[in-house]
């Protein structure tokens, strides 16, 4: 045989899905989709549902072992992607509840034959069935066992010719059921709660015939369904990808909005760099992010700012406020306790498309950390390098602060070592001058660039940023002992 068989993928619409599938669901295929109590099965199944369904291409649902089609539609109807229009007339509920409790399983196997020769859908979903459980020991003589029935109904559906669904829990670590071997897709949800953040996550275990991405998925349940979050890959290939900016890595150096700084750095920031700004609370981190993103705009290059602490009406000068009010930034605030890594780089990188930006603030690590859910913490380390990674191929210019204490007597650029991460750092300390504090910033590395390495006094005024002359005859600002100063002039 020299030619291949063609297998037509169906999309999903579930966003985020047909990413982690491989591209969509293969049609004909048999599937499972598994997990405990709540963690959104049926809510998925009726999402694939009501996308796929139509009029020349009808669905089938069956209830057997749990809610009533009336007690589901009524909850599943809160949800946006539920379409009235389509209810028997492109999707027809048959409730098998009172055949399942006669105990007659064969029988019960029978009518669903019976329902799906009758319609010919081209989308069949069987839902749902607990946990597997020992025989009861009272189904008529002659009555497959409950078991068997699965493992019949399994084989039926992967026969039809149809896209078929198997809802329910089959995953036993102990007692493998045998429908897993049989189906073509194994889709596995599940949920853990920790103190008061609630994380949901899916797994593509098995799907024939595709390259499907690996690894655990973190999804949203809301108002709109189901929304999966692909968990982030890099590849080495990927720097210098245009394809969502249209920027480029390139030798050009970014101007940064406060004068004097880019003379400091060596002429500017490299095009393409992540810098981190460490420095302890007050010392104009955030007024620093703010001129770098109001320089982009004046210059025609728009920037997204992710704000996990505070809002720009709260901290920000008022000319950045405005600019976002104007839509030339974008913006992600939010103070939520139960992200995760892939949720928030998955709304960056749309926001980033959107805007065709090329500069990127985050605000700052230390809030970012709180905002992620506690199952991801330990995790926070690898997950922001490969965040620092995709962005850097995409071409942006990334801008991240990092809250330290102002000890005085050690060096450090931010509590998760993630300086090494960085392609530049800018530190900014507190001296003590007279009995007065003094800000004052260095230069700690620029990759690549023969930049300044002096100490400069700089204040914050109604204009922004103002760096003044380099600071003499003063140790221990960075790493060594608080000295007084005679005050410069």
């Amino acid at each position: 045989m020299d030619s291949k068989v063609t297998i037509q993928r169906l999309t999903t619409v579930v966003p985020g899905l047909d990413a982690i599938l491989g591209g969509g669901l293969p049609e004909f295929s048999f599937n499972l989709i598994v997990g405990p109590p709540g963690s959104g099965k049926t809510t998925l199944a009726h999402q694939i549902m009501f996308a796929l369904a139509t009029r020349e291409r009808p669905a089938l649902f069956f209830t057997v072992l749990g809610e009533p089609p009336l007690k589901m539609l009524r909850y599943q109807q809160q949800f946006s992607f539920f379409d009235f229009d389509k209810i028997n007339d492109a999707i027809r509920f048959v409730n098998l509840s009172d055949d399942f409790m006669t105990g007659n399983l064969t029988q019960v196997l029978a009518r669903i034959t019976e329902e799906v020769e009758a319609s010919s859908p081209a989308l069949i979903f069987v839902d749902s069935f607990r946990p597997i459980i020992p025989d009861a020991g009272k189904s008529p003589a002659g009555a497959i066992s409950l078991y068997l029935f699965i493992q019949q109904l399994g084989v039926q559906l992967s026969g039809w010719q149809a896209t078929t669904f198997l809802i329910g829990d089959f995953m036993s670590e102990s007692d493998p059921h045998p429908v897993l071997t049989v189906a073509d897709g194994l889709l596995s949800l599940n949920q853990s709660v920790y103190r008061n953040s609630m994380v949901r996550k899916i797994q593509v275990l098995k799907m024939r015939g595709q390259e499907t991405r690996p690894g655990m998925h973190t999804f949203r349940i809301s108002a709109a369904g189901i929304e999966i979050f692909p968990a982030m890959v890099v590849h080495a290939d990927t720097e210098g990808d245009s394809s969502v900016t249209g920027v480029l890595r390139s030798n050009k150096r970014l101007t940064m909005g406060v004068p004097r700084l880019d003379e400091m750095l060596g002429g500017g920031l490299p095009s393409g760099y992540s810098l981190l700004v460490a420095g302890p609370s007050g010392s104009g981190k955030t007024i620093l992010a703010t001129a770098f993103l109001a320089e982009g705009v004046r210059l025609g290059e728009p920037g997204v700012i992710v704000a996990f602490e505070q809002t720009p009406s709260q901290s920000w000068i008022r000319t950045l406020d405005d600019i976002i009010r104007s839509g030339q930034i974008g913006l992600i605030n939010t103070r939520s306790l139960d992200l995760s890594m892939d949720e928030v780089v998955q709304h960056l990188t749309t926001l980033i498309r959107k805007m065709k930006a090329s500069r990127v603030v985050i605000d700052s690590l230390s809030g970012f950390e709180l905002a992620i859910a506690p199952t991801f913490r330990e995790d926070f380390r690898e997950s922001l390098f490969r965040m620092i990674t995709m962005l850097s191929g995409l071409g942006v210019t990334v801008l991240l602060t990092s809250e330290l204490e102002d000890r005085y007597v050690d060096l450090r650029f931010s509590p998760y070592g993630s300086a090494f991460l960085t392609d530049a750092i800018i530190v900014q300390r507190y001296i003590e001058v007279e009995s007065r504090l003094r800000r004052v910033m260095a230069v700690v590395k620029v990759r690549a660039s023969n930049h300044s390495n002096e100490i400069r006094q700089f204040e914050i005024t109604d204009e922004g940023i103002v760096i003044g002359e380099p600071v003499h005859d003063y140790e221990g600002i960075l790493g060594g002992r608080p000295t007084r100063m005679p005050a410069s002039e």
